[in-house]
């Protein structure tokens, strides 16, 4: 859950900040409450303070709401235009506002206004936080798959955020066309490589092709039994049956008269 969303009300009347200030900090997921009294006060506090939600006026003595928006960091807080002006919300909207309330303030239209904006805040911070993985999962593949493999892990994308698989928990792999699934822990999780460069990833010792579309892990397989035509199935600890592919059946048979 994201901690408490800090604000910012800029207005050059100190009467007209009072009350978006008591609304804001009447929602419980509102932290800070700042107040800034023109565009050069705005941008000390912004400089001194991170901040999500701006309230702000359009015409204020020495610059206009609309300068303030020129001069804002990026990312940008998302903006709320409060004023007793109507005839700007056109121009507002155009310069990327969440909302636009026009004074005097109705209670009801400024939480629905604070909300629109916590949900810009909130979706950009996942935006981001999703960018970090990325990079981070980007650099652990960079290091190559030798290295990797003796790190002992694997970074899969799932929704929004990435798990860690280690190999001991993998039961089999299957190929998905161009990737793979990774079956870990009684879950499928896709994985952008293909089945024979995962192949060279996993440790030999512990991973035996049965199929030109199966890996399993040695120790996950329970038993072999027969199938039609003189086939193979290798039943898995967990109730999985996988087919054995007859260029396969040998190594299988070699590699699990080894484990005993």
């Amino acid at each position: 859950m994201l901690s408490r969303l800090v604000t910012l009300v800029v207005d050059d009347e100190p009467l007209a900040r009072r009350r978006p200030v008591r609304l804001a900090q009447q929602l419980p997921w509102v932290g800070e409450v700042g107040e800034a009294g023109n565009v050069a006060q705005a941008i000390e506090w912004l400089a001194a303070s991170p901040c999500h939600i701006i309230l702000l006026d359009i015409r204020m003595p020495g610059g206009s709401g609309f300068d303030l928006l020129r001069l804002l960091p990026d990312p940008a807080p998302a903006v709320i235009f409060v004023t007793a002006f109507s005839d700007q919300a056109l121009r507002a909207f155009d310069a990327q506002a969440v909302d636009y309330v026009t004074k005097p303030i109705e209670a009801g239209r400024f939480r629905t206004a604070m909300e629109r904006a916590r949900g810009v805040v909130e979706q950009a911070q996942s935006a981001d936080r999703i960018r970090e993985l990325e990079e981070v999962v980007a650099n652990l593949r960079a290091t190559g798959p030798e290295t990797r493999q003796q790190m002992g892990e694997f970074w899969v994308r799932a929704g929004g955020e990435y798990v860690r698989i280690k190999p001991e928990s993998i039961s089999h792999v299957s190929a998905e066309r161009d990737y793979v699934r990774i079956h870990a822990d009684g879950q499928g999780y896709l994985y952008n490589e293909n089945l024979a460069t995962l192949e060279r990833q996993l440790a030999p010792q512990q991973f035996l092709r049965i199929h030109r579309s199966t890996m399993v892990r040695i120790d996950a397989v329970e038993r072999v039994k027969g199938g039609q035509f003189h086939s193979l199935i290798a039943v898995l600890n967990d109730g999985t049956e996988l087919r054995v592919g007859r260029t396969y059946t040998a190594a299988i048979r070699a590699r699990l008269a080894r484990r005993d």
